[in-house]
């Protein structure tokens, strides 16, 4: 898996990181498996108690919740799930886009499953194949050549072509790792608590 500490410290961009590593569309779908291989690893002995467990979180800040009541509420595992895979899911869209040579505007690509409905494992593990399945198949959209000198800017010095855009879903992707970690681990303790 791509390093992305670099990304989320603040230090490179995400399209400076595809540079420095010399990212291709070749790399992609192994990035893309690798990724969701390792959520897959991380949820792996979870049972559906551990899909709606609200684990403790005193950083929980939800600026884009739908009502006042949920920004501070913590996250469950299929929260974090659902949330993740529409973020890489709408990277993996945009960068198609880009790549058949198509200008971006300012509308959003993205749709998430509702959390709620998320509630048993089988389901977290479905969405994750499902999301791999739907990234892996935006790559077969892309052209031969792909328009890598297409390129948007999503904020004033945050500039993406096809593969940087990609790629950003994924490091969104790792920046969610520790956290599903913690909510796995806070599960496990509560499950062992409440069998003794």
């Amino acid at each position: 898996m791509l390093d992305f500490s670099p990304v989320h410290l603040g230090q490179l961009t995400t399209q400076q990181l595809v540079e420095r590593e010399n990212v291709s569309p070749h790399d992609l779908p192994k990035l893309t498996n690798e990724m969701l291989d390792a959520m897959l690893v991380l949820i792996a002995d979870c049972d559906d108690a551990a899909v709606t467990f609200v684990p403790q979180d005193p950083e929980a800040n939800d600026t884009f919740a739908s009502s006042v009541e949920d920004v501070d509420l913590a996250w469950t595992l299929g929260h974090v799930i659902v949330h993740v895979t529409a973020s890489a899911e709408e990277s993996a869209f945009i960068a198609a886009e880009l790549a058949r040579g198509v200008e971006r505007g300012a509308a959003r690509s993205r749709y998430e499953v509702p959390w709620q409905s998320v509630t048993t494992i089988q389901r977290c593990r479905a969405r994750l194949q499902e999301s791999r399945r739907m990234r892996l198949a935006s790559l077969e959209m892309w052209p031969q050549p792909p328009h890598l000198e297409n390129t948007y800017e999503l904020a004033p010095h945050l500039i993406h072509n096809p593969i940087s855009r990609f790629v950003a879903g994924l490091a969104h992707d790792d920046s969610h790792l520790e956290q599903i970690k913690k909510i796995v681990a806070q599960a496990r303790a509560a499950r062992r608590t409440e069998v003794k």
